[in-house]
């Protein structure tokens, strides 16, 4: 079984989003195989699923952000590739996800996908994690 200290652990060695791979892997390496971020009022924190029905949550990590209720999926595409690139930190990207109409994301690392929601929980995007 895994724990919030081993994910907080992994998560202070990604400096951007270019280290997200590296970061799957380690959480995979745990036992974990998705969680969920909640961008929208609450307030960032995650949800972690793993084997055998274990389930853990984060803490919030950060205030409240207000998510657009208008989705714009170019502008989301945007950022996230900036972020993907190593150009912003976690904080502005979860600010920008919301600015984007952004709800939550969920990665799916059995399956090597994160799939981004908007607030009415529809698909906004669905990429693979090179991995």
């Amino acid at each position: 079984m895994f724990t919030l200290d081993q994910i907080k652990k992994s998560h202070t060695k990604m400096e951007s989003g270019a280290d997200f791979p590296q970061y799957i892997k380690e959480l995979f390496s745990l036992g974990i195989l998705e969680y969920s971020i909640y961008v929208y009022v609450y307030d960032g924190h995650a949800e972690y699923k793993g084997k055998e029905d274990c389930v853990i949550f984060s803490e919030a990590e950060y205030s409240e952000l207000y998510i657009s209720s208008e989705t714009n999926s170019n502008r989301f595409k945007d950022y996230l590739k900036i972020h993907q690139q190593g150009g912003t930190d976690y904080q502005t990207f979860c600010k920008n996800s919301a600015e984007a109409g952004i709800y939550r994301w969920k990665v799916d690392i059995f399956n090597k996908t994160c799939t981004y929601y908007d607030s009415s929980n529809n698909i906004i995007l669905r990429e693979e994690i090179p991995i």
